[in-house]
């Protein structure tokens, strides 16, 4: 089930944020990911977040958006594959026209689950924050 955010969610959500960041950007080093729980853990609130809550009740991923630019999708280890990113960004795509987000370069698997979901590459840059190359992507509504 996917539903909104709340405040008791805080701790799941960052519990897998940092699971998941440190298990498909192992190219960056783990310092830099525990580094950033504290900002990230205050700025969570502040985002519009849908979290997947699995039938026993557990929180089993989320997907956080900033206006039409998706700041995240996230999905806890043991129940990645499937299909629950994918259902949340069907979520996002329901509510918006237009999506974007930055991807690494490295992070292969993840560029291409956004491709079958038919986000499209409209840019490169660097993250000014771990010097990795990472595409800008985009999906449109009216492109299919």
């Amino acid at each position: 089930m996917i539903r909104e955010f709340q405040s008791g969610d805080l701790d799941r959500v960052v519990e897998i944020w940092l699971e998941a960041n440190l298990q498909a950007h192992s190219f960056i080093p783990r310092q830099y990911w525990q580094g950033q729980l504290a900002p990230v853990k205050a700025m969570l609130p502040q985002a519009k977040i849908f979290v997947f809550q699995g039938e026993e009740g557990e929180l089993q991923g989320f997907l956080g958006l900033n206006g039409e630019r998706i700041e995240g999708l996230f999905i806890w280890g043991p129940v990645r594959a499937q299909g629950l990113g994918k259902q949340l960004l069907d979520h996002a795509k329901a509510a918006n026209n237009r999506l974007t987000l930055c991807v690494y370069q490295r992070n292969s698997r993840a560029a291409a689950f956004y491709r079958r979901e038919g986000f499209q590459v409209e840019g490169e840059g660097i993250d000014e924050n771990t010097g990795e190359m990472e595409y800008r992507m985009v999906w449109r509504a009216d492109v299919r």
